[in-house]
């Protein structure tokens, strides 16, 4: 491959220079604070830079988001310490999802089979009721089915049925999800 020919193409951030440079410079610092824990502050600041917050968030401590304007939470979201939203495509997390710590949502990755590296942007999808567990990773245009779980260290790319439990990497189902 040869990265010295390497561009983005048509992708953009979707937002404006300034509006990357505050979030950059002051609101992903103060949004990853440990000093600063309040889930409200949070989610007001997330939708201050245009993300779209449900009810009832809960948002701890060390959690990354790359773009917020890229964001849609719906309601009674838990999302756990330092969980990484890698959103340059849109994240849609519908209500009742647990996003435990550590947790990767990965929407972008690059062509091997081009030369130059292209980037390949993919939005991820997470449904009511879906639960990804510590440490176990989303890939790029991924949907995780309406109660679906993704097992402590277990990694995606392929989207999840509903009600099924996936583990191992990649993930694998297991059985399904009784409640």
């Amino acid at each position: 491959m040869r990265l010295d020919n390497y561009t983005v193409g048509t992708y953009t951030p979707g937002a404006t220079l300034l509006q990357q440079v505050l979030w950059y410079f002051i609101g992903s610092p103060l949004f990853r604070s440990y000093w600063l824990p309040s889930t409200d502050f949070k989610v007001w600041l997330l939708r201050r830079f245009g993300a779209k917050i449900g009810q009832q968030v809960t948002i701890k401590p060390g959690v990354q988001i790359k773009f917020p304007w890229r964001l849609i939470v719906g309601d009674y979201v838990w999302i756990g310490e330092n969980a990484w939203l890698d959103n340059i495509a849109s994240i849609t997390i519908e209500s009742h999802v647990c996003l435990s710590q550590d947790a990767y949502l990965c929407t972008g990755n690059h062509d091997y089979s081009d030369r130059n590296f292209k980037l390949i942007p993919a939005p991820i999808h997470l449904e009511q009721g879906s639960w990804i567990a510590a440490r176990a990773v989303v890939g790029p245009g991924v949907t995780v089915g309406a109660g679906a779980v993704l097992a402590l260290a277990s990694v995606t790319g392929r989207n999840l049925q509903p009600m099924t439990i996936y583990a191992g990497n990649p993930a694998q189902p297991l059985k399904q999800r009784i409640i």
